[in-house]
């Protein structure tokens, strides 16, 4: 039987990549006892105590609730503003329109590091430390650029002879971006919105600068800061781990196409 190259070899870069994951699963219900004794592959005895001292001792909901709201927040945040932006560059004929998104996207890839302090002086001032808000107004800084980059590709795309037609029989631009463009551009407007969600999910570093106690952390935060008595915790953390990653999973895995698409459109058009 001849075997395709290309497929053995996709075959053994999916475990490579999958059994990671695998790992940690199994090691999450592998009992605390075992974890530092060479686990076998298939654990022969399954225990959920970690994950039971993961929601009665750690009360790990509080952290999940967080991250859903300041994710929320922001994606409805930014998904309004990325939207006109990137039909103003996309459509609008002005100068400096190519300038304006270099420098929209070097937003984004400016340093994290280098502006918490200023941006931790800046919120103390406006009392939005350890606040919702001032989590929000990061997270909406620096995910708009990638929103923005995605929505100008994807309207680019599209045709403006449909909005030109509605213009002419009375609409306005807003008008005609509202009942033709956006229903046309709504794969690129969930893709934006998925992104949005991950990037403020997966942060880590503007959660733990300006979250200032369990109350407000997120969960990167919190399986972060996880402490035993006398050593970590690491079933609880892998457990934790686990439970953080089934949302992202799960909607990478149902958007998955889009998201692809999302990213295609604004390498081809952005």
């Amino acid at each position: 039987m001849r075997r395709n190259p290309a497929g053995v070899a996709g075959a053994a870069l999916l475990t490579m990549l999958l059994f990671p994951i695998y790992w940690m699963i199994a090691s999450s219900v592998t009992p605390e006892s075992r974890l530092f004794q060479s686990p076998p592959l298939v654990p022969s005895t399954l225990s959920l105590d970690h994950y039971r001292a993961l929601f009665d001792e750690r009360d790990f909901l509080i952290p999940i609730r967080n991250s859903l709201v300041v994710a929320a927040m922001t994606t409805i945040v930014v998904l309004p503003v990325a939207t006109l932006c990137a039909y103003a560059l996309a459509r609008l004929r002005f100068r400096g329109r190519a300038l304006l998104l270099a420098l929209i996207l070097a937003v984004s890839m400016f340093p994290q590091i280098s502006i918490v302090p200023p941006l931790y002086l800046i919120l103390r001032e406006l009392r939005l430390l350890d606040t919702y808000p001032g989590l929000v107004l990061p997270y909406v800084t620096f995910s708009a650029p990638l929103a923005v980059w995605l929505l100008t590709g994807f309207f680019r795309q599209l045709s403006p002879e449909l909005e030109e037609a509605a213009m002419l029989d009375g609409a306005s631009r807003v008008r005609a971006l509202w009942d033709v463009v956006l229903p046309l551009a709504a794969p690129g407007v969930a893709t934006a919105a998925i992104l949005t969600f991950l990037y403020c999910w997966n942060e880590f570093l503007f959660a733990l600068s300006f979250m200032l106690g369990p109350d407000r952390y997120t969960v990167p935060v919190a399986v972060t800061l996880f402490r035993g008595r006398y050593q970590v915790p690491w079933g609880q953390v892998l457990a934790a781990t686990v439970v953080a990653t089934i949302p992202v999973a799960l909607v990478v895995l149902a958007f998955q196409r889009r998201i692809v698409a999302g990213l295609s459109a604004g390498a081809s058009k952005g």
